[in-house]
């Protein structure tokens, strides 16, 4: 078989249809918050979500820790976050508002912080990872959920210019 050209193999990748969110992760006190394009529900019964997740990045560190993860969903018309998350998340804490990188969070049931700007948010359990080679795909049964925004459009990858998967650069 011949081998893939790496430019080609990008840009296929990167035509597919992709939902932009804030994954958020917990292991005691430690918080964090990354953007996600690799998400997709994968049950019905019992509803599971399913993010991809970098093995070698805090994201990864933390769900595996503690347990959980959110999926917060933002609005079309304000991609701004995405940028912001795309490296470790600063975690403030002023009294009893929290915030990571400047955005106010709060713990969903599960311990995971949820954002409080969200359009929507799902707080997941962990039922199952597997390591896939770069990553690890996270299958978490939804336990609470929350629509602050029911009109609004959730960002995809396409609202931006950003660009995730295809091959590993160097």
């Amino acid at each position: 078989m011949a081998e893939l050209d790496d430019v080609l193999v990008n840009k296929f990748t990167w035509k597919i249809p992709n939902a932009l969110a804030l994954v958020g992760s917990r292991d005691g006190e430690r918080w964090n918050a990354m953007t996600t394009s690799w998400i997709m529900q994968l049950s019905m019964e019992p509803v599971l979500i399913g993010v991809g997740v970098d093995n070698t990045s805090i994201t990864h560190e933390l769900i595996s820790g503690g347990g959980s993860f959110t999926v917060n969903l933002w609005s079309a018309d304000d991609t701004r976050p995405f940028v912001k998350f795309s490296k470790p998340a600063v975690l403030e804490r002023d009294g009893d508002t929290i915030t990571l990188n400047g955005r106010e969070v709060e713990a969903a049931p599960s311990g995971a912080p949820v954002f409080t700007e969200a359009i929507a948010w799902a707080d997941c359990v962990v039922r199952q990872a597997i390591d896939f080679g770069t990553h690890t795909l996270y299958a978490g049964e939804v336990v609470a959920l929350r629509i602050g925004d029911d009109d609004a459009r959730a960002a995809a990858m396409s609202d931006t210019r950003m660009k995730y998967g295809g091959v590993k650069r160097h």
